[in-house]
């Protein structure tokens, strides 16, 4: 059944093509001359003909045009000299192209043909690409450089508590982000609780944001997915690089393995908070480590296989006398084995078998209260992707996907026993939740004419849990219209569906989420998302503009009841409340991509809400990170050849909490809430005060030699986090006025000015 229905969406999809058959096609690899590192994006055109295609995420690319005696081609990519071929041989052919890096010393007019207008071009929307030389360049926070907080600042997507890498796309929860890793799901990507990202800059090669008018690959999140690929590794030379700032180190070793065919890279990252706190406190203590490998090697002309490896670590604990005392471990594992075959000169195949390990084990304990949690996650993953590209005008994308998901889920709040121990949890004894999830697609990116062209598709996601089965259709389209060279309008409607749900634990002072996958009780979460967008191009390209108006509906969402306090016994199936959510905004965004001075700013004005039967008497309430404006402004300028001035401008509405309307005194009981149960009416009906932040850093960029004998290249970065010390809040707790002994909510802030130092090099 299967075989015939992908059978029938080939022949459905290369009907338009058919009458293409004279032709030659050029197929191979677009990569760095230097480290042959594939080179994602790069294009690749005919101007003669007006005719182009891009690689794809490996590098890999194919163009076929109508046979000539010769037709010149144009290789271009951001920061790379192009290159210009003669392409003679009237016989279809592989041609691997290499391209050297440009230098500050280029001319304009070969700056000019690094520009692609793939903004204006492509039918696609919600789709950014984050540069990691911008990552690198934008002030941060101790100096760790961060790719989740650099997509803070992009449209659409609001930051999480102050200094957090948390981030929530148009009106999504934290879990609606799908974050992968060479393709592994990375479920909690934060070090030292949210303040900085577990992925090492170093070992990145792209990073890209999915937030709308979802291509059919794409599935299982409502919200957005960040696509993550690390570095191939360098296969001509070895080279060496690392940093040293104010609570961590990291360090880089890559090199070819068989020069020109097969290479590694490997990047740990490791912090020395906890060297510094043995030294002034014995009741604190604090750790974090993050590892990359990666292997590549060219099994012959048409076969590449890549093996990749990740393991990020937090280890914390406090011990006080009378107050909070915690501890906590959680972390993520991946592994990633991957085939690339390429099937004559226009399809691209890509295989993969995944696995991935994620836990968060942590106990508090607060006066006469104590609470003990566990979350596990373990994924086997199978999936393999087919690209075709019978013509210019179509990319055809189909194939399959399963994942085998294990879950560990269990929680207890309860009171410290006066005789006897707290009860512990052991991983082992827990009753394991297990489910699979299997989708097929298939997509087709086709141009009808020279300004109308359509990006469309189907996803059919398949999940089974206990018995219970859901079966979805999720259609994906999304269209461009030229209205000249430098500006379109496009549209998309796209439809999602999530299986794997991250609930917020209500439990007082436990600060975790549990996971939970769909069952007989909890529907799998479903989405639909319309969006219109103008989008327009200046100065050849040089500065980007865009303007998106979206529009959101989420179903199933789902949220502990109130008041649940959680036992080792629970049934969580059934302490649940499922409700809906809503969200739509503006969106604007203006980017700069040349020159002294290149950045981005965005302004996003939205309103996000949900309604739970359960919660709230039934109405509707904000949504916890409903924030009406959000503005970024984030930039760079070369001061002189080996200085940098960086800058980052944060402005957003506080985001909302609910403050009681009274309380009552309960003696005896309630110790952990000052003796006072407070008595709660309507959700999130208050917000914290607006938020802004101004970051800047200097970064100074040389050739140097090591003992006056070994050249290599260094660099020193000083940022200020917070420039005017502005107290942004964090959150907000009750107290009482000791004059007035009337109810008082006091916020505590968390980050005021923050200097930071750091040292970088690479030979």
């Amino acid at each position: 059944m299967l075989t015939r229905f992908k059978k029938l969406v080939w022949l459905v999809l290369l009907l338009p093509t058919l009458a293409f058959a004279q032709k030659t096609t050029i197929s191979g690899y677009i990569k760095d001359a230097n480290t042959k590192e594939a080179l994602i994006g790069a294009a690749i055109q005919i101007p003669k003909l007006k005719i182009g295609a891009t690689s794809n995420q490996y590098g890999y690319y194919s163009l076929t045009f109508p046979t000539a005696d010769t037709t010149a081609i144009l290789i271009s990519y951001n920061g790379y000299q192009p290159v210009a071929k003669q392409i003679v041989n009237k016989k279809s052919l592989q041609v691997d192209i290499l391209l050297q890096q440009a230098n500050s010393t280029l001319n304009e007019v070969v700056v000019n043909a690094n520009r692609n207008e793939d903004n204006v071009k492509k039918a696609q929307m919600g789709v950014i690409d984050i540069p990691i030389r911008a990552i690198k360049e934008l002030p941060v926070l101790l100096g760790e450089h961060d790719i989740l907080k650099t997509i803070q600042l992009l449209p659409g997507v609001q930051g999480g508590q102050e200094g957090t890498t948390g981030f929530y796309v148009r009106g999504g929860n934290l879990d609606q982000n799908l974050i992968q890793l060479d393709e592994a799901t990375v479920y909690n990507p934060s070090h030292l609780f949210g303040l900085f990202s577990t992925f090492n800059v170093n070992a990145i090669n792209s990073v890209k944001l999915i937030k709308g008018g979802f291509p059919s690959q794409y599935g299982g999140r409502l919200s957005s997915i960040l696509d993550i690929k690390m570095k191939e590794g360098n296969k001509t030379k070895f080279v060496t690089e690392g940093g040293l700032g104010l609570i961590s180190g990291n360090l880089t070793f890559q090199g070819p393995i068989q020069k020109n065919k097969s290479s590694f890279i490997i990047s740990a990252r490791r912090s020395y908070i906890d060297l510094f706190l043995k030294q002034i406190s014995k009741t604190t203590t604090y750790r974090f480590y993050d590892i990359n490998a990666k292997v590549n090697y060219e099994l012959g002309k048409n076969d590449h296989l890549f093996i990749s490896v990740f393991k990020g670590n937090d280890d914390a604990a406090y011990t006080g006398a009378n107050s909070l005392n915690y501890g906590t471990n959680f972390g993520n594992s991946t592994a990633s084995l991957r085939w690339n075959h390429l099937y004559g000169n226009k399809i691209f195949s890509n295989t993969s078998l995944i696995y991935n390990d994620y836990h968060l084990q942590l106990g508090t304990a607060q006066n006469s209260y104590y609470q003990v949690l566990y979350t596990g996650i373990k994924d086997i993953n199978a999936k393999t992707d087919f690209t075709a590209t019978p013509s210019t005008k179509h990319t055809i994308k189909f194939g399959a996907n399963y994942t085998y998901h294990t879950l560990y889920p269990g929680a207890i709040s309860a009171k410290i026993p006066k005789k006897g121990n707290k009860v512990a949890i052991n991983p082992d004894s827990l009753t394991k939740r297990y489910s699979s999830e299997a989708a097929f697609y298939v997509n087709d990116d086709y141009q009808l004419s020279e300004n109308l062209s359509v990006n469309y598709g189907v996803r059919i996601p398949v999940f089974n849990a206990s018995g219970k089965t859901y079966t979805n259709i999720e259609p994906r389209i999304t269209t461009r219209l030229s209205l000249n060279k430098s500006t379109s309008l496009k549209a998309s409607y796209t439809q999602m569906n999530q299986f794997v749900h991250l609930v917020p634990s209500s439990t007082a002072s436990l600060p975790a989420d549990i996971w939970l996958t769909s069952s007989n009780k909890i529907k799998p979460q479903t989405s639909n998302q319309v969006a219109l967008g103008l989008f327009k191009n200046f100065k050849d390209n040089e500065i980007e503009t865009s303007l998106e108006v979206y529009y959101k509906t989420m179903n199933n969402q789902v949220l502990f009841k109130e008041g649940t306090q959680i036992l080792l016994n629970t049934n969580l199936d059934n302490v649940l409340t499922f409700g809906k959510g809503k969200s739509y905004g503006v969106e604007l965004f203006i980017k700069k991509n040349f020159g002294r001075l290149t950045g981005w700013a965005s302004y996003t004005l939205s309103k996000s809400t949900q309604q739970f039967p359960d919660l709230n008497f039934g109405n509707s309430f904000p949504s916890s990170y409903d924030r009406t404006n959000n503005l970024s402004l984030a930039a760079s300028y070369e001061l002189t050849k080996t200085w940098t001035l960086s800058a980052d401008l944060v402005y957003y509405t506080g985001k909302p909490y609910t403050l009681p309307a009274g309380k009552v005194l309960v003696y005896g009981d309630g110790s952990l809430y000052d003796n006072y149960y407070y008595d709660y009416t309507n959700r999130n009906n208050s917000r914290l005060k607006a938020y802004n932040r101004l970051d800047i850093s200097f970064s100074n960029k040389k050739q140097a030699k090591l003992f006056k004998k070994f050249p290599y290249e260094r660099e020193w970065v000083f940022g200020f986090y917070n420039v005017y010390s502005r107290a942004n809040p964090y959150f907000v707790y009750l107290g009482v006025d000791p004059a007035t002994k009337q109810p008082q909510a006091k916020q505590v802030s968390l980050l005021p000015i923050i200097p930071s130092v750091s040292f970088n090099f690479k030979f």
